[in-house]
């Protein structure tokens, strides 16, 4: 008996791979635990007796928030907000207007420009207008319709940019040309050692999961980032990975950036394959010289399969005897000299990186396809947001946490980051909470010290763990779930984050207290840093935290650590736009040959991709009416949501959660969801530009002559459609410009009819 369709799976191909007859009959529905009916001769199994997994707790509460992790909620606009239009420049956002044309009525974008110059932009044009991010907090040069100046300064950057681009083909080239070694497909080890894993697998888990396996079976060594949440189970596919690489006999070196989560890692990891052939150590500076000497001889001998450590692991004295797989926990720790080492480490060796919020480099290296990237949204079931409050240090509020957190035999961490008064701090908790067992911990104290408090704490011998930021990445101990972040205004918007994510790993609700000098006294910095963590709460906001991070800190140059100032001045999603057009521009000319039968950036294979973007112009009537969504920030928002829809399931779901919340959908509302499918059609096709005004589409073909485009398969399918349909279609070049017209075309569904008639491509 289960509840999922994955582990009856997963017995079966135990069962077959094993060669093993069993004769069984898998149901899918489960009782708490089996049971032999000896009048039937029946005998009653769960997955969770056979595997000893957990049962999944049943909250009373359920989230109603969609569990999805969306950048457009960061970019949320306001009137007054500087924004970028890629064609027009930098203005100033002036709200949701309604417009008419030729007695039909329009929602549209009213931006406002240098000289109170306007412009109103289509809602169906939204995804064109992007939030200003520069570097600070200063204004910045807001530009006058009509110039060149904005145009100007966009083609110097997209020169700058083509080169960074370039690099960027030229990285990922050198990586498939490499040769790695290619791991055999899962064995029924790997198959049980899944199926024996305690929590539900989320849906995203298990892809990320399937696509690192892919990476490692391929012949050409894997470079992964995994981007995930704290505590959405990025360790799990971590060991899952490094067990497929010793099923294979090859090593497996887990790196980390602390003491301490190498001996968490160690324990986690210990205790997922102890009952698989697996030699699981660690090496740091918690283990006497001796220790580590004999730790190192089986490493090089062989007798280690899995060695987990902090950057000792990159010294000289370190050797293996057949590394198949790096595995990097939170890369970010780590710095520039420690990464080249790595880099030497990893050239034919496949690497899969751990990251909760990945630095800006690392999270757009792999966005652009230099580097493979799965990102895990789904948190795991049954998790509550954590509950983040900033105070001023307020002896009341510390007293009352803990003794909450206590009563309900909880544990809290109190996080304060000077050694030279840490214990000040714990004799303060002492006196607050007499009858509290308090403990501290810091990185300067003796190994096995320090191992000793850790452990002590993880079994609930302390309640109260005093300690620097040395627990900040990775720790996992459920039964803590209050944290007091002391002195909080000095921390990084991402090291927030991660000691935030050391509670609230369990089916209890978290708390995480802030405690920082009044808002006034602080800088801007500071001030935006403590409001984005506070504001940040849901779960799954980590890639949130490092588009406000890098919003805070200004972006710099992807390939090294040059200060790119042209980001500052364009904004940094007009840069992206930029990049992405560099990217597609070099893949259709001097790189073709790379990209002829390879997929980079989520392209499919036999596909090519000539456009990013079709601009639709329209006079026919579009929009959320005023008496179906009345509330104008709602309506705005909705705009933006259905503008950044990429896939036709994803925008059913939009049309039935519209139905669900306010009716049926009103006709012109039907024509705006029609809108984004005409879109998707005209960029596969080719067209640059739709016109559907006064009963006609004028359709413009690419504009760049030089594209592949018109030596492609597409054009010429669409030049056949169009020679077949006799006079319906007039074809004419202006200023060596390709465009195509007809009549009779009066709604979008119309010329979605007219689109579908051409063949597509196979």
């Amino acid at each position: 008996l289960s509840d999922n369709q994955k582990q009856i799976d997963r017995l079966a191909a135990i069962f077959e791979d094993t060669h093993t007859e069993v004769q069984f009959q898998p149901m899918l529905c489960t009782l708490h635990q089996g049971f032999i009916d000896h009048g039937l001769k029946a005998c009653m199994y769960t997955d969770h007796q056979i595997f000893d997994r957990h049962h999944r707790y049943q909250l009373q509460e359920h989230f109603t928030r969609k569990e999805s992790l969306t950048i457009r909620e960061l970019t949320g606009l306001n009137p007054g907000d500087y924004v970028i239009h890629i064609d027009h420049g930098i203005g100033q956002f002036g709200g949701l207007e309604k417009i008419r044309l030729d007695n039909r009525v329009q929602e549209a974008v009213k931006l406002v420009f240098k000289d109170q110059d306007t412009l109103y932009v289509s809602i169906h044009s939204l995804h064109r207008i992007s939030k200003y991010k520069g570097k600070d907090n200063q204004p910045p040069r807001v530009y006058k319709l009509g110039t060149g100046a904005w145009q100007k300064l966009k083609s110097k950057t997209r020169k700058k940019v083509k080169e960074i681009a370039r690099e960027l083909i030229d990285l990922y080239a050198r990586r498939k040309a490499q040769k790695g070694f290619s791991f055999s497909p899962d064995s029924y080890l790997q198959t049980e050692l899944e199926a024996s894993f305690m929590y539900e697998d989320t849906e995203d888990q298990l892809k990320a999961t399937r696509e690192m396996k892919e990476g490692m079976e391929a012949a050409f060594p894997m470079d992964r980032l995994v981007c995930g949440d704290v505590g959405f189970g990025k360790t799990e596919v971590a060991i899952r990975g490094a067990f497929k690489a010793v099923s294979d006999s090859k090593q497996v070196v887990v790196l980390v950036p602390t003491t301490i989560l190498a001996l968490q890692h160690f324990k986690t990891f210990s205790e997922r394959l102890k009952d698989f052939p697996c030699n699981v150590d660690y090496i740091s500076r918690l283990k006497n010289p001796a220790a580590q000497r004999k730790t190192l001889a089986e490493l090089a001998s062989g007798k280690t399969d899995i060695i987990i450590g902090t950057h000792r692991l990159v010294s000289k004295d370190v050797r293996f005897k057949n590394l198949g797989l790096l595995i990097i926990d939170e890369e970010q720790k780590f710095g520039v000299a420690i990464k080249e080492k790595l880099r030497q480490l990893k050239l034919n060796v496949d690497t899969l990186t751990l990251t909760a919020t990945p630095i800006p480099r690392t999270l757009q290296l792999s966005l652009m396809g230099a580097r493979d990237l799965s990102i895990i949204r789904t948190p795991p079931p049954n998790r509550y947001p954590i509950l983040t409050e900033l105070h001023s240090f307020n002896e009341d509020i510390i007293r009352e946490a803990i003794y909450y957190e206590v009563s309900r035999s909880g544990q809290v961490f109190f996080i304060h980051n000077r050694i030279q008064n840490i214990t000040e701090v714990e004799a303060l908790v002492s006196r607050l909470c007499p009858d509290v067992r308090t403990v501290v911990a810091h990185g300067q104290m003796d190994g096995p010290r320090l191992e000793k408090i850790m452990l002590g704490f993880i079994e609930g011998e302390y309640d109260v763990l005093i300690s620097t930021t040395i627990v900040e990445s990775g720790l996992d101990i459920p039964n803590a779930n209050t944290i007091f972040i002391n002195q909080a205004h000095h921390f990084g918007l991402s090291d927030l984050h991660q000691l935030r994510g050391r509670v609230g790993r369990s089916n209890r609700k978290a708390f995480c207290y802030l405690l920082a000098p009044p808002l006034t006294l602080q800088t801007p910095e500071a001030r935006r840093r403590l409001k984005a963590i506070e504001e940040f709460t849901e779960i799954g906001s980590g890639l949130n935290i490092a588009m406000q991070d890098l919003d805070i800190r200004g972006a710099g140059n992807l390939l090294g650590a040059e200060q790119s100032g042209f980001i500052a001045e364009i904004g940094f999603e007009t840069y992206h736009r930029i990049l992405d057009e560099a990217l597609l521009e070099l893949k259709e000319s001097e790189y073709r040959d790379l990209f002829r039968d390879e997929s980079i950036a989520g392209e499919q294979k036999d596909t090519r991709k000539y456009l990013t973007d079709c601009q639709i112009d329209t006079d026919i009537t579009l929009l959320f009416p005023d008496d179906y969504i009345g509330n104008n920030s709602e309506r705005l928002r909705l705009y933006r949501i259905l503008d950044n829809i990429s896939s036709g399931d994803r925008l059913i779901a939009f049309e039935k959660e519209l139905e669900d919340r306010f009716g049926s959908l009103p006709s012109e509302t039907g024509e705006l969801m029609n809108v984004v499918r005409l879109r998707w059609m005209a960029i596969q096709l080719g067209f640059e530009k739709i016109i559907l005004k006064k009963s006609r589409m004028i359709i413009h073909f690419i504009s760049n002559p030089d594209s592949g485009y018109f030596a492609s398969p597409t054009f010429k399918t669409v030049l056949d459609f169009i020679q077949g349909q006799g006079k319906k279609f007039k074809m004419e070049e202006s200023n060596g410009k390709l465009r195509l017209s007809t009549d009779s075309i009066t709604s979008v569904s119309m010329a979605i009819e007219v689109l579908n008639k051409i063949p597509k491509m196979s």
